[in-house]
């Protein structure tokens, strides 16, 4: 017997949670976590937010970038021992630039085949959202902290043809508009959707140059993505 074949019906699942808007969850979300033995979240009080909105009483534990190659081994232990184990980041779907790739390639070399709770993504949120043609795109995380690294990532997306997805800081989109400006062009079309399905949700569209004029000297808050049309 094989060791996939021995692990099958082991529990691990990695469940898709809402970027904003709590009713965004899926009915097969909520089952799973409910019925789970145990919740490995980012951030323990922003799940525990959650989970007491929807009366889910199942206990946390703390899983996030600081700590997720000691808790790892720990976890799937766990689920090799029997015990149910749900993954969820603070929003959108796990491994998205989020805590979760080393998880679940450590648990298929173990071989326990993750089960996988599709849902909301900010990401898939900006490709709908952007107005930019996105039958063919491409997603880059987090861009450079730095700025001569930056535009140099930049300078290599610039003649992609295709439309670019990133995430960015509130402490650094000014810059990284600043940048597209000036490696890609005035005239560059960008989307940046801000605090997408919350309260106070915001589309801004236009070239580099009309977005740099007009949020000068911002006080940028919320989460962020941005699309940028590279399109040639």
């Amino acid at each position: 017997m094989d060791e996939k074949t021995s692990n099958k019906g082991l529990s691990l699942a990695i469940v898709a949670t809402p970027i904003g808007n709590l009713e965004d969850i899926t009915f097969r979300a909520l089952r799973i976590l409910k019925e789970a033995d145990l919740i490995a979240a980012e951030d323990t009080r922003r799940t525990a937010g959650l989970c007491a909105h929807y009366n889910v009483e199942t206990p946390l534990t703390s899983y996030h970038a600081h700590n997720e190659h000691k808790k790892t081994e720990r976890l799937l232990d766990k689920v090799e021992a029997g015990a149910r184990v749900a993954v969820v980041t603070d929003s959108g779907t796990p491994s998205v630039s989020d805590p979760g790739y080393l998880l679940i390639k450590e648990a298929l070399r173990r071989g326990i085949e993750p089960e996988i709770i599709p849902g909301p993504s900010a990401l898939t949120y900006c490709v709908t959202a952007c107005g930019m043609p996105v039958d063919r795109f491409r997603f880059h995380g987090f861009p450079p902290r730095k700025k001569n690294k930056r535009q140099k990532f930049l300078s290599n997306l610039k003649n992609c043809d295709n439309t670019v997805l990133l995430f960015e800081s509130v402490h650094r989109i000014a810059h990284l508009i600043e940048d597209i400006r000036e490696v890609c062009g005035d005239q560059t079309e960008l989307a940046i959707i801000r605090e997408a399905t919350k309260l106070h949700e915001e589309r801004i569209r236009g070239t580099a140059r009309q977005v740099c004029i007009e949020h000068r000297g911002r006080e940028w808050k919320g989460e962020l993505v941005v699309a940028i049309d590279l399109r040639q």
